[in-house]
């Protein structure tokens, strides 16, 4: 690593002005400001020069960029919680450490899930659409445009991590039943707190549910977690969320099973091949099937600022000396 001088930071998407500032004042960082996604060649460009990496999830830092970093590269300081787009194995071989922002976008998160809770089966989207479609709204009807209670139903959750538990939380003021699969079940004094119900087999909890939410991260062992076989498992009449990774649903299964009404619908803010959205989702969003967020579940200004923080607390911990709060290992994932 460089001495005598400021550590050189590449940041590779515009972050919040104060976040950046902060870093220019700490560090000799070299910022986008058009915020445009930098290609490969730029990322590896990037890690033959810098001192430090400041990634977001929409970064591949794969084992065909990290095999050209150079030897100042020692910290990969990830703008996101997630790190399934960096390859942690091979940068932990290099001698690179890596670490992410956790905890600060969990409250976020399961807002926008408890709205897409809501908003499928309230049918809020269509509902929207009527005012401002091209079709004049007649009035009110006692029939028109039901959709079902949520109060009293079955809620699954997939991962009873921090925001899975938030997201409980918040379903419990609605009445929903908390039920949940994870891969280690938590505390006894935890489940009695949210009345949460687990579930060793994944298989048996999706065959039961009223709604699945989705809360775990995209690992290898994660992709395709709610496979068709598991999709086929569900009722008719449920729904799933997805505010987690698109790659652990099988996105066209779920679109098949959709259209075909052996699932009522899904509310997504992820998807599988980002930015790219499947044609069949769109399809049925326009059909009032699904409904379909721009992955916004994060996407709060205070939330950005608290992912800044936590990466500059990350960078500065690491060239004082110290092991990082926020350091992520093959193990971990």
């Amino acid at each position: 690593m460089a001495t005598g001088k400021k550590p050189l930071v590449v940041v590779t998407r515009r972050l919040p002005d104060s976040v950046e500032m902060r870093m220019r004042e700490l560090f000799d960082a070299r910022l986008n400001a058009d915020d445009k996604p930098m290609s490969q060649a730029q990322l590896i460009e990037a890690v033959k020069t810098a001192d430090v990496l400041v990634p977001t999830v929409t970064d591949h830092i794969d084992k065909s960029v990290l095999s050209q970093s150079g030897e100042r590269l020692k910290l990969i300081a990830n703008f996101g919680n997630g790190v399934d787009n960096i390859d942690v194995a091979t940068a932990v071989q290099r001698g690179i450490t890596v670490t992410n922002t956790p905890g600060v976008l969990t409250e976020d998160t399961a807002d926008m899930t408890m709205a897409l809770i809501l908003a499928v089966p309230r049918r809020l989207a269509e509902g929207a659409q009527v005012l401002t479609g091209d079709r004049e709204w007649t009035g009110w009807s006692p029939t028109w445009m039901l959709g079902h209670r949520i109060w009293g139903k079955r809620l699954g959750i997939v991962g009873m991590g921090r925001i899975g538990q938030a997201v409980a939380r918040r379903a419990q003021a609605f009445g929903l039943k908390i039920h949940y699969h994870d891969r280690r079940r938590v505390p006894a004094e935890l489940e009695e707190e949210l009345h949460a119900t687990y579930w060793e087999s994944l298989d048996q909890m999706l065959a039961r549910m009223d709604i699945i939410s989705i809360h775990c991260p995209h690992t290898p062992a994660t992709y395709h977690l709610l496979s068709a076989r598991r999709l086929k498992l569900i009722r008719p009449e449920a729904y799933i969320v997805n505010t987690a990774r698109g790659e652990v649903i099988d996105e066209n299964a779920l679109a098949r099973l959709i259209e075909a009404e052996e699932i009522a619908g899904a509310g997504l803010d992820v998807f599988e091949h980002e930015p790219a959205v499947s044609p069949k989702l769109v399809k049925l969003a326009r059909a009032g099937k699904v409904v379909l967020l721009p992955h916004l579940a994060s996407a709060t200004l205070e939330g950005r600022i608290d992912m800044g923080e936590k990466v500059i607390v990350n960078i500065k911990t690491f060239l004082d000396g110290h092991r990082p709060p926020d350091r992520v290992l093959p193990s971990m994932l």
